[in-house]
Protein backbone atom coordinates (compact mmCIF):
# COMPACT_ATOMS: atom_id res chain seq x y z
CA UNK A 1 0.00 0.00 0.00
CA UNK A 2 1.49 3.30 -1.10
CA UNK A 3 1.19 6.22 1.30
CA UNK A 4 1.92 9.67 -0.06
CA UNK A 5 2.93 11.80 2.90
CA UNK A 6 2.32 15.07 1.07
CA UNK A 7 -1.25 14.05 0.12
CA UNK A 8 -1.94 12.92 3.65
CA UNK A 9 -0.59 16.18 5.09
CA UNK A 10 -2.67 18.15 2.58
CA UNK A 11 -5.84 16.27 3.57
CA UNK A 12 -5.14 16.90 7.23
CA UNK A 13 -4.50 20.61 6.56
CA UNK A 14 -7.86 20.89 4.76
CA UNK A 15 -9.55 19.09 7.66
CA UNK A 16 -7.87 21.39 10.18
CA UNK A 17 -9.00 24.45 8.19
CA UNK A 18 -12.62 23.25 8.25
CA UNK A 19 -12.38 22.50 11.96
CA UNK A 20 -10.84 25.92 12.65
CA UNK A 21 -13.71 27.59 10.76
CA UNK A 22 -16.29 25.60 12.77
CA UNK A 23 -14.62 26.59 16.05
CA UNK A 24 -14.43 30.25 14.99
CA UNK A 25 -18.13 30.13 14.12
CA UNK A 26 -18.93 28.68 17.53
CA UNK A 27 -16.96 31.41 19.29
CA UNK A 28 -18.56 34.11 17.14
CA UNK A 29 -22.02 32.82 18.06
CA UNK A 30 -21.34 32.28 21.76
CA UNK A 31 -24.03 34.83 22.66
CA UNK A 32 -26.54 33.91 19.95
CA UNK A 33 -29.72 32.48 21.54
CA UNK A 34 -30.50 28.97 20.33
CA UNK A 35 -27.18 28.45 18.54
CA UNK A 36 -25.95 24.84 18.65
CA UNK A 37 -22.16 24.36 18.56
CA UNK A 38 -20.66 22.66 15.50
CA UNK A 39 -17.62 20.43 15.03
CA UNK A 40 -16.24 18.13 12.34
CA UNK A 41 -15.88 14.39 12.14
CA UNK A 42 -12.54 13.19 13.56
CA UNK A 43 -9.72 13.00 11.00
CA UNK A 44 -9.24 9.32 11.77
CA UNK A 45 -12.84 8.68 10.66
CA UNK A 46 -12.16 10.43 7.35
CA UNK A 47 -9.08 8.26 6.82
CA UNK A 48 -11.04 5.12 7.70
CA UNK A 49 -13.67 5.96 5.07
CA UNK A 50 -11.09 6.06 2.29
CA UNK A 51 -10.39 2.96 0.33
CA UNK A 52 -7.15 2.03 -1.32
CA UNK A 53 -7.82 1.35 -4.98
CA UNK A 54 -5.97 -0.25 -7.81
CA UNK A 55 -4.03 2.17 -9.98
CA UNK A 56 -5.11 1.95 -13.62
CA UNK A 57 -2.19 1.65 -16.02
CA UNK A 58 -4.35 1.58 -19.15
CA UNK A 59 -7.71 3.13 -20.02
CA UNK A 60 -9.31 -0.33 -20.26
CA UNK A 61 -8.40 -1.16 -16.65
CA UNK A 62 -10.79 -0.69 -13.77
CA UNK A 63 -10.64 2.71 -12.15
CA UNK A 64 -10.20 3.22 -8.43
CA UNK A 65 -13.10 4.71 -6.50
CA UNK A 66 -13.33 8.44 -5.89
CA UNK A 67 -11.55 10.02 -2.96
CA UNK A 68 -13.32 11.03 0.22
CA UNK A 69 -13.01 14.79 -0.18
CA UNK A 70 -16.04 15.84 1.88
CA UNK A 71 -15.53 16.75 5.50
CA UNK A 72 -18.74 16.47 7.47
CA UNK A 73 -19.53 19.35 9.80
CA UNK A 74 -21.99 18.20 12.42
CA UNK A 75 -23.85 19.62 15.37
CA UNK A 76 -22.43 18.60 18.70
CA UNK A 77 -24.43 16.55 21.20
CA UNK A 78 -26.13 19.11 23.43
CA UNK A 79 -28.26 16.96 25.70
CA UNK A 80 -26.69 18.34 28.89
CA UNK A 81 -25.05 21.61 27.86
CA UNK A 82 -27.74 24.09 26.90
CA UNK A 83 -27.52 27.52 28.50
CA UNK A 84 -30.72 29.30 29.58
CA UNK A 85 -30.69 31.05 26.16
CA UNK A 86 -30.66 27.67 24.38
CA UNK A 87 -27.03 28.17 23.29
CA UNK A 88 -24.65 25.21 23.59
CA UNK A 89 -21.29 26.96 23.10
CA UNK A 90 -18.83 26.58 25.97
CA UNK A 91 -16.00 29.02 25.36
CA UNK A 92 -13.52 27.06 27.45
CA UNK A 93 -13.97 23.96 25.28
CA UNK A 94 -13.81 25.98 22.06
CA UNK A 95 -10.52 27.59 23.14
CA UNK A 96 -9.10 24.16 24.00
CA UNK A 97 -10.13 22.92 20.54
CA UNK A 98 -8.54 25.99 18.93
CA UNK A 99 -5.28 25.18 20.75
CA UNK A 100 -5.46 21.58 19.49
CA UNK A 101 -5.92 22.81 15.92
CA UNK A 102 -2.94 25.17 16.27
CA UNK A 103 -0.69 22.39 17.59
CA UNK A 104 -1.85 20.02 14.86
CA UNK A 105 -1.11 22.62 12.15
CA UNK A 106 2.36 23.13 13.63
CA UNK A 107 3.05 19.38 13.76
CA UNK A 108 1.74 18.88 10.22
CA UNK A 109 4.02 21.63 8.93
CA UNK A 110 7.05 20.33 10.84
CA UNK A 111 6.59 16.81 9.46
CA UNK A 112 6.23 18.05 5.90
CA UNK A 113 9.32 20.28 6.26
CA UNK A 114 11.37 17.39 7.66
CA UNK A 115 10.24 15.05 4.90
CA UNK A 116 10.98 17.72 2.28
CA UNK A 117 14.48 18.28 3.71
CA UNK A 118 15.09 14.54 3.67
CA UNK A 119 14.01 14.30 0.03
CA UNK A 120 16.19 17.27 -0.92
CA UNK A 121 19.22 15.69 0.77
CA UNK A 122 18.76 12.49 -1.24
CA UNK A 123 18.71 14.42 -4.54
CA UNK A 124 21.88 16.43 -3.90
CA UNK A 125 24.94 15.09 -5.63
Amino acid sequence: MEVNLFDLASQQARWLSVRQAAIAGNIANANTPGYIAMDVEPFSKILDSQTVGIRATQAAHLRAGGDAEGIAVRREDVSDVLMPSGNSVRLEEELIKAGEVKRSFEMNTAIVKAFHRMMMMTTKA
